[in-house]
């Protein structure tokens, strides 16, 4: 009866955690072509009472969020964050495939209390509103990393930065990428070391005449010899954002592209080609010489060799009366001493009669000397009797 009212409130009170944990709903409108971030922050996940005088601590909080019904984001989509204590963001461009509605389930995790809040967004992408931007330009910054230019004072800042480097205009964000994405290392743990982010904007302004030399050929042949590019004007994203100005990257989208002309099926045979002669015939050729020379220089090789190690080993011996004459009188005989007196003990132990051990003999009586008969049981009998 005690374990049925344990298993009752347990079930009360998964069914009540369930109950208050429902999930917020919020409806974001992401543009196509357009930079969309969304700041998953601590506040709106936690659930704390109101009215509270002293600070709270901070507390570790990560995120999952994936698209719903698939267990991962939407290609055009990715999630960033540094560490639990700091919020985490939701990045990413739309593309013309991704218009429509898109439902993402983000579910936040409480390190220290294990507790979990989920909240659900909304997103129904549309088109942009306004001119098109067909003059788009991408900047390398190495002084941040990603998520420290996702909040919305860093983005607004190089903007205005940059636009002391272009056409008046209104300048817009287009895309943001990490450099770890695009295939940039890890940097080393060294302070002042970021990881590096790409900065993609666009305008209806054309390029100034700065930017233009930067991306020039010219520009490109002195970084590749390892020397600054051209530059101008006047640095004004400096000192806030450092740019790599050998990876700028200009695209100009005014100008239509020429249609590709539309390919015919042909019939599978090439055209005359004067540059093109193939041989129609091969000429007959005599294997037999590069076959004798492939098998008989190793096997002569070999044969020599055979020859030279069977001559060092057996005709080069200097025998027995040689080493005898080189060896020293003294040292003969003692050799011969020693040869003897071993000669001598052998003839001597092999023709003395001493009777075996008894130990070493099979089964025995100890009175008689005799072995055992058959029908003593064996196991009675100790192996080692005494001898006295």
């Amino acid at each position: 009866m005690a374990a049925a009212l344990i298993w009752i409130s347990l079930l009360v009170g998964l069914l009540e955690g369930l109950g208050g944990t429902e999930a917020q709903q919020t409806t974001l409108h992401p543009l196509v072509g357009r930079v969309f971030v969304h700041t998953l922050d601590h506040e709106s996940f936690l659930h704390r009472p109101e009215h509270v005088f002293p600070v709270p601590a901070p507390v570790p909080i990560t995120y999952h969020a994936h698209l719903q019904g698939h267990p991962d984001l939407p290609r055009w989509l990715r999630y960033t964050q540094r560490s639990p204590y700091q919020p985490g963001f939701l990045y990413g461009t739309a593309t013309p495939e991704d218009r429509g509605r898109q439902i993402i389930e983000v579910t936040a995790y409480n390190r220290d209390s294990f507790d979990t809040t989920q909240q659900t967004l909304v997103l129904l992408i549309g088109d942009p509103e306004g001119p098109l931007l067909p003059y788009q330009a991408e900047f390398l910054v190495r002084s941040h990393d990603v998520e420290e230019v996702l909040p919305s004072t860093p983005a607004s800042r190089f903007l205005t930065a940059l636009g002391g480097l272009w056409e008046p205009g209104e300048l817009q964000l287009l895309n943001i990428t990490s450099a770890l994405d695009r295939g940039g290392r890890v940097p080393l743990p060294i302070e002042g070391r970021k990881e590096g982010v790409y900065i993609k904007v666009g305008s209806a302004s054309p390029f100034s005449t700065c930017l233009k030399m930067v991306a020039s050929p010219d520009s490109h042949a002195r970084c590749a010899q390892g020397q600054p590019p051209l530059l101008s004007c006047y640095d004004t994203l400096a000192p806030h954002f450092r740019v790599d100005w050998c990876n700028v990257s200009l695209v100009d989208k005014s100008v239509p592209e020429p249609a590709d002309e539309a390919s015919a099926p042909g019939d599978g045979i090439l055209e005359h080609d004067p540059f093109f002669c193939p041989p129609t015939e091969a000429t007959a050729r005599d294997f037999l010489t590069d076959a004798l020379v492939t098998l008989l220089v190793p096997l002569l090789v070999a044969l020599l060799l055979t020859l030279l190690l069977a001559y060092i080993m057996c005709c080069r011996r200097e025998g027995r009366l040689k080493r005898d004459l080189a060896t020293s009188d003294i040292q003969m005989v003692h050799h011969c001493t020693i040869r003897g007196n071993t000669e001598e003990l052998r003839q001597m132990a092999s023709s003395r009669e001493v009777p075996r051990p008894l130990s070493t003999l099979p089964m025995f009586n100890v009175h008689t000397g005799e072995r055992l008969p058959p029908q003593v049981d064996s196991a009675q009998v100790p192996l080692i009797l005494d001898q006295h």
